[in-house]
């Protein structure tokens, strides 16, 4: 009756066709998401995880089979896979939250299962054996598989692949030899008269020598012998990751003379379990060093300004931009996306509860220090970066209250450079699935911001008569 007190637990039940008893098939200790049927109708695959003592903020995904009879045994047949089962990447050309298919598919012979996993940037389908586990590539390369249908037999597939410079175009699957043969390039007419550019993919050290990857978007027709403005793209989430899809967003600044650097730091997933896992308790922490020393190496890699360096992210990577802002004085503008402040706040106000010990050891009164000593609004003071505020006025994930209303206002009675544009009506997915011509203005301020600190030109939208 009350489920935010417990761990996440589904079953899975059969239903007679003709009406009847329910009856519970498959159970397991933790939460079942998709799943499919064997031909024969004897097992069922799923994708899920088993409860972990203690809880984890981030739990990386698996697949499990399982027979389709009160009382059998689920097996987890991806327990050696240290990578995440149907995860995809994040981008803003994303069909809406459950509107692309990804499901659990079985060979016409019952052996083998096909899944996507997301491995350091890059998603594809994978062939897993129904028995041992065993994992093989079916598409390879750099790119998302961002959704997928197949025949009965699972012999060819529908499939929908973004890369960098691909939206979505739609190819036929042989899923015997990999091959796929392109079906639909809806974009390829308009995309003959871009000059599009594919990213540069980077990993570097960080403060501890852990190995991060990142992504480099340079303009169209670079020049590495001049110096360039460069904006530091951060990833939501906390647990989410960058890699090879289109992303609208990066194009667009680059478009507009930007070198784009967008790393996946500590807590990324695709990653490993104990890589997405590490920032438990220490968000923002460790993973913000790690930003800061993909921004330390293009410098020192060349063709990067170091007086004119941006930062700008959304959802985990605003509270991440807030969080910076505080910490160094480097950046010339930043720009905080539907970000938090205020952890207290957040734990008392976001749409999901943190009954759990998931983000935090405890509720914010018994552990007022804690909860101070990672959030922005604490360490505000220190800020000296020109920072804007981008707000959706019906985001319920990251209320506005509890984010930009807060930096805004302290920020304004400190009589530091700040602004907030608002939009009505949108949510927490105003620059993925918000109304077109907000996502279009929301771009145009992001640019215009950064075009009037890095760039220095004349802008006078955001001054104050």
């Amino acid at each position: 009756k009350e489920p935010y007190y417990a761990t996440p637990d589904d079953d899975l039940y059969a239903v007679p066709a003709k009406g009847g008893e329910i009856r519970r098939v498959v159970s397991i200790d933790g939460p079942i998401g998709d799943f499919g049927l064997s031909p024969d109708g004897r097992r069922v695959a799923f994708v899920g995880f088993m409860n972990p003592k203690p809880d984890r903020s981030h739990n990386e995904t698996d697949l499990f089979v399982s027979g389709a009879a009160p009382g059998a045994e689920a097996r987890n047949l991806t327990a050696s896979y240290d990578y995440d089962v149907v995860e995809g990447l994040a981008g803003d050309q994303h069909a809406p939250r459950a509107g692309r298919p990804q499901p659990i598919v079985w060979s016409g012979d019952g052996r083998s299962l096909f899944v996507i996993t997301g491995e350091r940037g890059r998603v594809n389908l994978k062939r897993i054996d129904a028995s041992a586990g065993a994992v093989a590539p079916v598409t390879q390369g750099d790119q998302e598989v961002v959704s997928y249908t197949a025949t009965p037999d699972g012999s060819r597939m529908a499939v929908v692949v973004s890369t960098p410079t691909v939206i979505n175009d739609l190819y036929v699957l042989d899923t015997a030899t990999g091959r796929m043969s392109p079906l639909a390039r809806p974009n390829q007419e308009l995309f003959s008269q871009l000059d599009l550019t594919p990213p540069e993919e980077i990993t570097y050290k960080s403060f501890d020598g852990k190995e991060i990857q990142a992504f480099v978007q340079r303009p169209p027709g670079f020049d590495a012998k001049k110096k360039y403005p460069l904006i530091l793209n951060i990833h939501g989430g906390p647990h989410a990751a960058y890699g090879y899809v289109f992303f609208h967003e990066m194009q667009w600044m680059a478009a507009r003379g930007y070198v784009v650097l967008y790393p996946n730091p500590r807590g990324s997933s695709t990653f490993g379990q104990e890589f997405g896992n590490v920032i438990q308790y220490e968000f923002p922490g460790d993973d913000a060093k790690d930003l800061l020393a993909g921004v330390d190496e293009m410098v020192k890699r060349g063709s990067i300004d170091p007086k004119r360096l941006g930062v700008t992210g959304g959802s985990g990577g605003g509270i991440l931009t807030n969080w910076i802002i505080t910490q160094t004085d480097r950046f010339a503008a930043a720009a905080a996306q539907r970000s938090i402040a205020d952890w207290m706040s957040f734990w008392y106000t976001a749409d999901f509860t943190l009954f759990r010990r998931t983000w935090f050891r405890g509720a914010p009164w018994e552990d007022p220090q804690d909860f101070a000593r990672r959030s922005p609004i604490t360490h505000v003071a220190k800020v000296t970066t020109p920072l804007m505020l981008i707000e959706g006025e019906e985001d319920y994930r990251t209320p506005p209250g509890a984010g930009g209303e807060m930096m805004f206002r302290a920020l304004k009675y400190l009589k530091k450079p700040v602004v907030m544009v608002r939009f009505p009506g949108e949510s927490h997915d105003l620059s993925r699935q918000g109304k077109p011509w907000h996502r279009v203005e929301r771009l145009r301020h992001l640019v215009a911001w950064f075009d009037k600190y890095l760039l220095g030109k004349k802008i006078d939208t955001y001054d104050v008569p």
